[in-house]
């Protein structure tokens, strides 16, 4: 059987800075480990943390963790590697992890907003409507949908020609289009409706939630608006780190010629750092009852 190897082009001078390379990311690694493991950890031992919400929490970080997991071992691997070069079957795998575990980070987020607007909106029924079996349900459909639905481009494309072996990135991701010889339409446009819906309409959904409960909050007493800030910011500003990351690796793709070299190792090195690293300082700093476990634990 004849195994194909696909080269990255993406490092920037990895043979001078190698060593500086490993350290830095195999540093940010170790943090972004410990820190969503500690808030997870906090949580499942904490029975005052069992509450939809921060299983919620607990499941978008262990989400990043594995999510990071996907691109930081081979990543580290290549650091110290005379070349930086992958499987090519590896590499669709890789690829299939790294969209399907981002997809359902948008999904969590969307069953986040629906806990907040029950919550806020519909108090009194919260509890009926929230149950752990709906919780459960909630958490397979985050993690199995997009996992179904990216797999179809993916196993359409593994017996697809290739004219093309180097990959611009440094790692695999939906760049791997521009190794094929011809690419198949009826794929293309099957991909953007996996993206309309485990990444577009979740977003809408989640600002049409927030709008109604901006709108609940601001006709209400100011308890209602302390809690719809305290508990809903957080999930805003993690949904704009993801909304900008998804439009990062979206444009990087369509400006794979014009985007210089440099440019794109740094930002893609922060697209893999940045997410994972906010996502327990967002939730530890800014969740009232996270922070106030936290703040146990370290005194």
């Amino acid at each position: 059987m004849n195994l194909t190897y696909i080269t990255f082009g993406g490092h920037v001078e990895v043979e001078k800075y190698r060593y500086l390379y490993f350290v830095i990311m195999f540093m940010v690694y170790i943090l972004i480990i410990c820190s969503n493991s500690t808030i997870v950890w906090l949580i499942v031992v904490q029975k005052s943390l069992h509450e939809p919400m921060y299983i919620f929490i607990a499941a978008l970080l262990v989400n990043s963790v594995v999510l990071s997991t996907v691109i930081y071992p081979k990543l580290l691997i290549d650091f110290l590697s005379e070349k930086q070069i992958i499987l090519y079957q590896a590499c669709l795998f890789q690829v299939f992890l790294f969209y399907a575990l981002s997809c359902s980070e948008f999904l969590l987020l969307s069953a986040m907003a629906y806990d907040r607007y029950v919550s806020i909106c519909k108090p009194l029924q919260y509890p009926s409507i929230m149950r752990r079996t709906r919780v459960n349900i909630f958490l397979l459909l985050c993690w199995f949908l997009p996992a179904i639905q990216v797999a179809v481009p993916i196993a359409g494309n593994a017996n697809t020609p290739l004219c093309n072996f180097t990959l611009k990135g440094i790692f695999c991701n939906n760049s791997v289009n521009h190794l094929y010889c011809v690419n198949s339409r009826e794929l293309s446009i099957y991909g953007m409706v996996v993206l309309f819906n485990v990444a577009l309409s979740p977003m809408f959904f989640i600002l049409f939630t927030y709008i109604k409960i901006i709108i609940v909050a601001y006709q209400s007493c100011g308890n209602v608006r302390k809690k719809a800030a305290q508990t809903c910011l957080p999930h805003v500003l993690v949904l704009m780190n993801y909304s900008c990351l998804l439009t990062y690796d979206m444009v990087i793709v369509r400006l794979e010629s014009e985007f210089p070299k440099t440019a794109r190792f740094i930002m893609t090195l922060q697209f893999v750092t940045y997410n994972p690293l906010c996502n327990p300082i967002i939730y530890g700093l800014k969740m009232k009852e996270i922070s106030k476990h936290l703040k146990i634990l370290f005194s």
